[in-house]
């Protein structure tokens, strides 16, 4: 077993001036970053901060087109992951990438297994587990399958291999996502114990609370720059949270040409929807021609709430009403005939149908919603493509171009029109603005306004502080999977947003 042999406090991974770029897309700028022995860096940032790219260059699955890696003061150039594993660096991701039908033993030394005369030497394989698992403080059944065991200690044998292999610097990313209280109290003690051992730890999560409670410093990523690197005792985690989103508490609150308050009927009800493990129950009213925003970090349940308001995902608890009346939603296909639009996060993968036409993507949820008995004709079809492209300026050669082809800002209006031409009473926006140019961005935050003002009911999820203060009637405030604030009036500012977000259980900020 390879072991961390730097001295502690003294870098082992460093980056210099790293920089990347995919076609027109820079994902980091002139980023530096070092993992020092005996030390829990954790690495923070919204999505397309950079974080993902950085941890695949240290660990050689891409490689900087400026700047360089070193390891232990050395330059390295690692061809691919393997390399770097043998040259120390080591990588546990969320998801245990092992073999669960496999027993812990093997899985521990797989790839690396004691032989003998060309025979593996089981016995010695498990002698070598159950010492290796006590050191983690895991005293189980190493020939059992890693399969039957929790994740919880199936990440600490994904670790515990990992440190096998490498022994230098060890990658965590986002290994507590899917534990509860128990179980990431147990991964924080197996941390402690190879902290204590000199190795250097990345740990890249979600949670706040965990980055104060583990880490020694953290390093901030914003649009593929660095933006600073604090030790973790001398900043709060208001202090993080501003760094993170970027934004100067100083700003102006809510602008008072928005109404305060809902004025409209209400026009959809959720009551203690939730589902365990995703999101808490919660209770949101949504009413005629207001916007409400939902701001929270990445990983705080944003999305996931989107998710079940839209029926992607089945509720495990909870009612949802429609103009007053008990709704079931239970699928995509009934929240479109409850009047409902969802305009998701990641549009590539999950909106556009990017072989299809800019007119095919348009029409195809009205298409679903009039049954495939009452089909659109070409003729039809053009009209509904041509009038939501001039309102929306969507921006295409022609109607019958695929949708793949636009920009990022016009794909995103082409979501928009598709859900718009259903006539929806209810509009979900989750990142409506995120990845696009200015022109567009502004746009999009043009047409959330006239909709509000044409009496639509939208939930408007996003990261960007300043837009959601500027069109939202109402704020909800998402954080651990639960909604825990909910701001209107005055209280929709900034500073406010952010202490709200930063505030851990306890209420300390």
């Amino acid at each position: 077993m390879q072991t961390a042999t730097t001295d502690a406090g003294a870098p082992v991974l460093q980056a210099r001036g790293i920089g990347k770029v995919f076609g027109q897309h820079r994902a980091l700028d002139g980023v530096d970053f070092e993992a020092r022995a005996g030390e829990v860096h954790a690495l923070l940032g919204e999505n397309g901060a950079g974080k993902s790219t950085l941890i695949k260059i240290l660990t050689g699955a891409y490689q900087p087109d400026e700047g360089e890696v070193l390891l232990n003061g050395a330059p390295v150039a690692f061809r691919d992951p393997l390399q770097a594993q043998a040259q120390g660096i080591g990588t546990v991701y969320q998801e245990v990438n092992l073999l669960p039908n496999r027993s812990v033993a093997e899985n521990l030394f797989l790839g690396h297994q004691p032989t003998r005369f060309g025979l593996i030497r089981k016995s010695v394989i498990e002698a070598r587990a159950r010492e290796v698992l006590a050191t983690y403080g895991l005293e189980i059944d190493v020939r059992a399958e890693l399969g039957s065991y929790s994740v919880a200690i199936q990440q600490i044998v994904a670790i515990a291999r990992a440190v096998e292999l490498s022994g230098k610097v060890l990658v965590l990313d986002e290994p507590t996502a899917s534990l509860d209280r128990n179980e990431v109290q147990r991964m924080f003690d197996v941390v402690e114990r190879l902290k204590k051992r000199g190795l250097a730890i990345i740990f890249i999560t979600h949670f706040l609370d965990q980055v104060f409670a583990l880490s020694d410093r953290v390093t901030i990523l914003r649009n593929g720059r660095k933006v600073g690197t604090e030790r973790l005792q001398d900043v709060t985690a208001t202090d993080v949270v501003r760094m993170m989103l970027g934004k100067d508490l100083a700003f102006e609150h809510h602008p008072t040409g928005i109404n305060e308050g809902p004025t409209g009927p209400v026009r959809v009800e959720f009551n203690g929807l939730g589902k365990a493990g995703r999101v808490a129950p919660f209770s949101l009213k949504l009413h005629e021609g207001e916007v409400v925003g939902v701001a929270g970090l990445l990983g705080s349940g944003r999305t996931e709430m989107a998710r079940l308001m839209f029926g992607v995902d089945l509720p495990d608890s909870g009612q949802v009403s429609v103009d007053g009346k008990p709704t079931t939603i239970r699928n995509p296909a009934q929240a479109v005939a409850a009047g409902f639009g969802f305009c998701p996060e990641d549009r590539k993968l999950d909106g556009i149908f990017g072989d299809l036409s800019v007119r095919e993507n348009i029409i195809i949820a009205l298409q679903a919603k009039l049954g495939w008995f009452r089909a659109l004709n070409r003729d039809e079809q053009d009209e509904i493509a041509g009038q939501y492209a001039e309102a929306l300026d969507i921006r295409a050669a022609n109607h019958d171009m695929p949708v793949k082809l636009l920009s990022g800002g016009n794909q995103q209006k082409v979501i928009l029109a598709r859900w718009l031409a259903i006539d929806p009473s209810f509009l979900i926006l989750d990142e409506p603005t995120r990845g696009i140019d200015v022109g567009a961005h502004a746009e999009i935050v043009r047409t959330i306004n006239r909709l509000r003002e044409d009496g639509l009911a939208l939930l408007v999820i996003s990261s960007e502080l300043d837009e959601v203060v500027a069109y939202s009637n109402r704020i909800v405030v998402m954080r651990d999977r639960e909604l825990v604030a909910e701001l209107s009036g005055e209280d929709i500012a900034p500073a406010v947003i952010v202490k709200a977000i930063a505030e851990n259980n306890t209420g300390a900020a």
